[in-house]
């Protein structure tokens, strides 16, 4: 079997979390190959609707998270070669009658103290905003935040930008091990060899932790999108309403479904997104696209006689805390955790990269990894 060159991380999954990951890590000065069993973006990316958002995150360390990689999210339109559709949109959270509208305000007043920007919109003023919106609503909060990147470009955007080795269609059938620890990974391909390996195969971590000899909880969530003909630009921001944050946060493995709706620079509407944990049965759900197209024509009835080209849907890797694993893993040294983000991956993305490439450098990270670590469902982490 073929051994290829000594790196010094090989990365596995070549989705945006694998590919911000590359990205910073190369830029720290590190070697870096990337290794996939399909295409770039060929994953949970691939399947997203590309959302960049904090409007949905509490206060706490997936906030912090979403916080950093706004900004690093900016910082990388900027600065990367080629576009990746990056659109500073805002949010729009549309609460329906005043006890939601009350629960919002306490939502945003925690998320301000941690540096959300949240503006309370009033009845009137929510038409000025988004003039095709349904009437009705009591109110809402905007989110100047909230941003989108086409996923799959950016993923491949990032991983351009590394200069990584990338090693597309080879599955990691092992990961090599040695006395002082990880010595690389075994692909049906060959070997390739390095110090560091780092788990980012999404809703196929789990596996990957496998192979190592551990355990981590990831499991698969799906949800689907709907794309419509090409439009006016009927929807400005990207709107929701305010269930939506109770089902992300949500553990139910039954089907539960809030839309949010947003135009896209080349004119179709994208209206998702369900959740259901059903392993990865990849059959299509009438019942969850109908949910869909009512609760999005419900906000927005300029929608219900638009024309549905598509619909796709994926696997968000969800954990039991609804939290990440980042970082390095204490049970087999060199090897490092970045998955599990549910449907937040693509926003999470930078964030994660930085807290990988400081973890494998030594350097000071931006935010404690302790609330994501990799070992704290294990019922002794020390081991």
């Amino acid at each position: 079997m073929p051994k290829r060159h000594p790196l010094d991380v090989v990365i596995i999954g070549a989705g945006v979390v694998g590919a911000a990951i590359a990205y910073y890590a190369a830029r720290s000065g590190l070697s870096v190959a990337v290794v996939d069993r399909g295409p770039v973006a060929g994953g949970t990316t691939g399947a997203g609707e590309g959302n960049l958002l904090v409007s949905d995150k509490g206060a706490g360390p997936e906030l912090d998270l979403a916080l950093l990689s706004a900004g690093l999210w900016r910082e990388l339109a900027a600065v990367l070669p080629q576009p990746i559709e990056y659109e500073a949109k805002g949010g729009l959270v549309v609460a329906p009658d005043e006890a939601s509208l009350g629960a919002l305000r306490d939502f945003a007043e925690g998320q301000r103290a941690a540096g959300v920007e949240a503006v309370e919109v009033g009845a009137r003023d929510l038409r000025e905003l988004e003039p095709h919106l349904a009437p009705g609503p009591a109110g809402g909060f905007l989110y100047p935040q909230d941003a989108q990147v086409q996923p799959a470009q950016a993923a491949a955007r990032l991983l351009a930008a590394s200069g990584a080795s990338v090693h597309l269609g080879e599955e990691v059938t092992g990961i090599l091990t040695g006395p002082g620890g990880v010595r690389g990974v075994r692909t049906r391909g060959g070997e390739l060899l390095a110090p560091a390996v780092v788990n980012a195969a999404g809703t196929w971590g789990g596996r990957i932790a496998e192979l190592a000899g551990v355990s981590l909880p990831v499991l698969p969530r799906r949800g689907f999108v709907l794309v419509t003909e090409p439009l006016p630009r009927v929807v400005r921001h990207k709107v929701y309403a305010a269930d939506y944050i109770a089902d992300v946060a949500s553990g139910s493995a039954a089907l539960q479904s809030s839309a949010v709706v947003e135009g896209t620079p080349s004119g179709p509407v994208l209206i998702g997104a369900t959740r259901e944990r059903v392993g990865f049965d990849r059959s299509l759900s009438v019942e969850a696209l109908r949910l869909l197209a009512a609760q999005a024509a419900a906000l927005f009835p300029v929608l219900a006689d638009a024309r549905v080209l598509r619909t796709y849907h994926g696997f968000r890797p969800y954990l039991p805390d609804h939290l990440p694993a980042i970082g390095p893993d204490p049970r087999v040294p060199g090897l490092l955790h970045a998955c599990g983000h549910e449907g937040a991956g693509i926003g999470l993305a930078p964030a994660t990269g930085v807290l990988i490439a400081a973890a494998l450098t030594g350097a000071e990270p931006p935010l404690p990894l302790s609330p994501f670590h990799p070992a704290r469902f294990d019922r002794d982490p020390a081991r």
